[in-house]
């Protein structure tokens, strides 16, 4: 962009406080001259680099370093201005747009366009066949630059509108795929629990054709990409698939004591990570009172979920490989590729399971790899806080990168018997909600239900009802706190624990039948029992027991029998 004069840059002090721009431009923040017009074609593929990004705002009428200088007149007209950026994206793009005022001394007015351009959820191409998307250069300064195929199927796939595990290889045969491979699969089969044992009976073809790991062409039936990652020829992935590399490491201080790449077929591959692995995390034994118990360092079934969840969901449209890595701190396990639309660091536990390449996981899970809910992340948080470590860290993911990070800690053996003994007395685990919520307690006695949601990031609901889960089955107990309520686990309350704790359920109790009856109100006055069940996170059981003793009370009339029966709020 020209420089600018000193009186230019005196244009800097808004008419209003509220339309002080940006700093400085970033990947969702752009500015944009317009002293000499903005040609239609920079403005539109500026415009569809930021909605094939991130999204973010386009300010139009300021130079680089963010001296706003004002929109040319032809661009003025925010109602036209979002005509032309509609007629000339495809598909068309609902941009906001609105203009901002800026005064100066002795200087007219400037009007600043600023464009506000949603995320797509689907790629989108200027109306001349343009697609753009934002980077930021090695200075840190955003570009917009062309879309290459690779990425192209890479952004479709992480919106969840394409599926690249599930497509056709033609240029491949069912004689790429190695029969080794194929009798592995079926050892698979007969071994895991949770596998699809009916599909031993087909044979090989039908096998693979019901794994969709062939596909029909017009003539005969070739490999899909799921089918090459997991049976085929090493050579045959190098060919077709070269971006399905591994690599399992092993750091003691600075120094390289295993380095091993893959570049086989995934069902090998998992295989040989988990026998290379199993060397390096030992069990070590524990006091626990009378006895003595063995632990293992990370949790092998928690350390195989995020292996296959790593090989399950990374891109295989981009360059990279999964990375397996022992350290002195801890285990970590990458892959190339970011988060799914949608999941974020902060709904991990929550949202809606959803995957890269679904072929590929439904594969895995069929094959009985892959947890069969699609809550394999579940099973890594509940691996560590199993044993009184700290949760799983997903910080150093990136959008590029997914990695989960087990720190090496030393097991909290009295948390690990309160929960064996729960186990024993109730013949069933604690729910993954439930066992966070314990395991905060555990780590910050005296945390409030406030805290608990805060450090969880459930809603008041689900951790009221996490609470009252704990309480009934005693493994916490209530501590009145200057401000409200507060919560420890039995080993870290009083002596007279057992009283306190029948109070700790009374009151988690009453919680949660005011939150039924919100439910009813907010349902236009009734509900079923499934209803609360699933709104509060409580066991079916548990949410009919609360419902009952809203009906012995008489603040719910129930309408109907068994599981049709609905409840109504009663008019008092």
């Amino acid at each position: 962009m020209k420089s600018q004069t000193e009186a230019e840059r005196s244009l800097a002090l808004p008419a209003n406080p509220r339309s002080i721009l940006p700093r400085h431009e970033s990947l969702d923040v752009e500015f944009k001259s317009d002293l000499k017009p903005l040609s239609s074609s920079e403005l539109i593929d500026t415009i569809v680099g930021l909605a094939n990004t991130e999204g973010g705002t386009l300010y139009l009428g300021v130079e680089d370093d963010g001296v706003p200088t004002g929109a040319h007149r032809t661009h003025s007209d925010a109602t036209r201005m979002a005509a032309l950026v509609a007629n000339r994206t495809i598909p068309s793009i609902p941009v906001r747009v609105s203009t901002l005022q800026f005064v100066a001394e002795a200087q007219p007015d400037v009007t600043v366009v600023r464009i506000e351009i949603p995320k797509s959820t689907t790629l989108v191409a200027s109306s001349d066949g343009r697609v753009m998307r934002r980077r930021l250069k090695a200075d840190g300064s955003p570009e917009s630059v062309p879309m290459y195929p690779y990425e192209m199927v890479s952004r479709l796939s992480s919106v969840r509108q394409y599926d690249f595990s599930a497509q056709p290889l033609p240029d491949c045969s069912i004689d790429d795929l190695d029969p080794h491979e194929i009798e592995r699969l079926r050892r698979l089969l007969r071994s895991n629990r949770s596998a699809d044992a009916p599909l031993l009976d087909l044979a090989d073809v039908d096998l693979l054709a019901s794994l969709r790991l062939l596909a029909p062409t017009e003539s005969t039936q070739v490999p899909t990409v799921t089918g090459l990652l997991l049976l085929g020829f090493p050579e045959a992935i190098e060919r077709s698939i070269p971006t399905a590399r591994a690599t399992f490491q092993v750091l003691k201080g600075t120094e390289v004591r295993v380095n091993h790449d893959f570049s086989g077929p995934l069902l090998a591959t998992i295989e040989q990570i988990d026998n290379l692995f199993t060397p390096w995390n030992p069990e070590r034994e524990y006091d626990a009172g009378m006895v003595r118990v063995a632990l293992p360092e990370f949790d092998p079934q928690a350390f195989r979920e995020a292996l296959v969840n790593a090989f399950g969901h990374r891109d295989y449209a981009t360059l990279g490989r999964v990375r397996v890595l022992v350290s002195d701190e801890g285990l970590s396990v990458s892959s190339p590729g970011g988060f799914i639309e949608g999941v974020t660091l902060t709904n991990l536990l929550t949202v809606e399971p959803r995957g890269r390449n679904m072929c590929l996981m439904d594969a895995l899970k069929r094959i009985g790899l892959a947890e069969r809910t699609g809550r394999g992340i579940d099973r890594i948080f509940e691996g560590l806080l199993s044993y009184g470590r700290s949760a799983p860290d997903y910080s150093s993911s990136t959008n590029t990168n997914v990695t989960v990070f087990m720190p090496r800690e030393r097991p909290d053996v009295p948390f690990v018997g309160l929960l064996d003994s729960y186990r024993r007395h109730t013949g069933s685990n604690l729910s993954i909600r439930s066992l966070i919520t314990l395991a905060a307690i555990r780590r910050e006695p005296g945390i409030s239900i406030r805290g608990i949601r805060e450090r969880t990031g459930f809603k008041d609901s689900e951790a009221t009802a996490a609470v009252a889960t704990l309480a009934e089955g005693n493994l916490i107990a209530a501590q009145p706190l200057p401000l409200e309520e507060g919560y420890r686990t039995i080993f870290d309350a009083p002596a007279d624990a057992s009283s306190v704790n029948a109070e700790t359920a009374r009151t988690t109790r009453n919680a949660i039948e005011h939150e039924i009856l919100e439910i009813a109100r907010n349902q236009g006055g009734t509900l079923k029992t499934r209803d609360a069940a699933e709104r509060l996170g409580l066991p079916r059981k548990q949410a009919y027991r609360a419902i009952r003793k809203l009906v012995d009370s008489g603040k719910l009339t129930p309408i109907g029998n068994g599981r049709a029966a609905r409840y109504e709020v009663s008019k008092l």
